[in-house]
């Protein structure tokens, strides 16, 4: 059975805890997602983005949590639901708007959208719309990592309903089979799309799936970042030393609907279910936490917010009058003419 993560001691794996400069590393990563969020769901809401944006909202925890562990040398895989991924890797606000803008700026220079930005600098191998589509490209960079004797790990973020899919259980055995350093974490938000996960599959709890492959497979609350933080560590230093995989499953939920701010007034979820869910604001609680600690005040958190969303505005500029990609790359960047 999975282990409901805790701090642990022993085989070398000790749950540093955090220290002040790393709480305010993961709030600021935190608070740049939910406000890049936000404000990406309202553009295209406006009709100002094309295309659907699936928003992060409510799972900050998880990519601050696992991101502040890792270098731009270390890799990460990425889902539909990619842009927290990048902004708590680095991902820049000006490439990042532009990109969903379809501008020419951009991260994949207007190409590459929601679902399939990347930024191969800071490691990001890619946001997915295939879902299941990264654990196999995750577990491909961990081979590589190995075969190059690197200390670097590959991470790949999928959902409950990618567990499904049979390119993570193929993925799995392979960075199993040769103990890879790789980290697989399930960000499980109880859905997949509108199907509740009682509904898609038999088990409770993704991380018992890790016993079929023989790595650990660990619980924790992904609406607690330092918990978060804590269980990344493990598996993350269990990966650099060369002792293979782990699949963590962080319990999670995203606080819109499956596309977009409003949602699509589908009934599959009730009104109770979210409001008892935002009452675990990932951020709210870490700076509640963060204030008890006397290590962020409410007015230094308020100035946190207050610099992000001037950042943003300032990006949301920038793509607005960024160029639109010329009618002339319309090929750039998609097929290779290497022999």
């Amino acid at each position: 059975m999975a282990r409901i993560h805790k701090t642990v001691t022993g085989d070398g794996f000790l749950a540093k805890q955090p220290t002040n400069k790393t709480l305010l590393d993961i709030h600021r990563r935190m608070v740049r997602i939910r406000h890049f969020e936000e404000r990406a769901g309202k553009l295209m809401e406006d009709g100002k983005i094309p295309g659907a944006l699936h928003l992060y909202v409510g799972q900050e925890a998880v990519a601050a949590g696992v991101m502040v562990h890792l270098t731009a040398e270390d890799q990460i895989t990425s889902t539909h639901r990619g842009h927290g991924h990048l902004i708590a890797k680095g991902g820049d606000f000006d490439r990042m708007y532009a990109e969903l803008f379809g501008r020419s700026t951009g991260y994949c220079k207007g190409k590459g959208g929601s679902m399939h930005i990347s930024n191969m600098d800071l490691g990001m191998l890619g946001a997915n719309g295939i879902v299941g589509g990264g654990p196999p490209i995750a577990m491909g960079a961990a081979f590589a990592n190995k075969f190059r004797k690197s200390k670097h790990v590959a991470v790949a973020f999928f959902g409950d309903g990618a567990s499904n899919e049979g390119s993570f259980h193929e993925a799995a055995n392979m960075a199993s089979l040769y103990k890879l350093p790789a980290i697989f974490v399930c960000e499980n938000n109880g859905y997949g799309e509108y199907t509740a996960q009682a509904n898609h599959q038999a088990v409770v709890d993704v991380a018992d799936r890790a016993a079929g492959y023989g790595m650990p497979g660990v619980i924790v609350d992904g609406m607690d970042a330092v918990a978060v933080y804590e269980a990344a560590g493990e598996a993350i230093a269990r990966a650099r030393k060369g002792q293979g995989p782990t699949l963590l499953e962080c319990k999670t939920y995203r606080f819109y609907d499956h596309v977009g701010v409003r949602g699509m007034g589908l009934n599959y979820r009730t009104d109770d279910e979210v409001k008892k869910w935002m009452k675990r604001d990932p951020i709210k609680l870490f700076e509640a936490r963060l204030a008890e600690q006397k290590v962020l005040s409410k007015k230094q958190a308020e100035a946190v917010h207050a610099e992000v969303l001037a950042e943003i505005e300032a990006a949301v500029a920038f793509a607005e009058q960024s160029p639109m990609p010329d009618v002339a790359s319309l090929l750039d960047d998609v097929y290779s003419t290497a022999g």
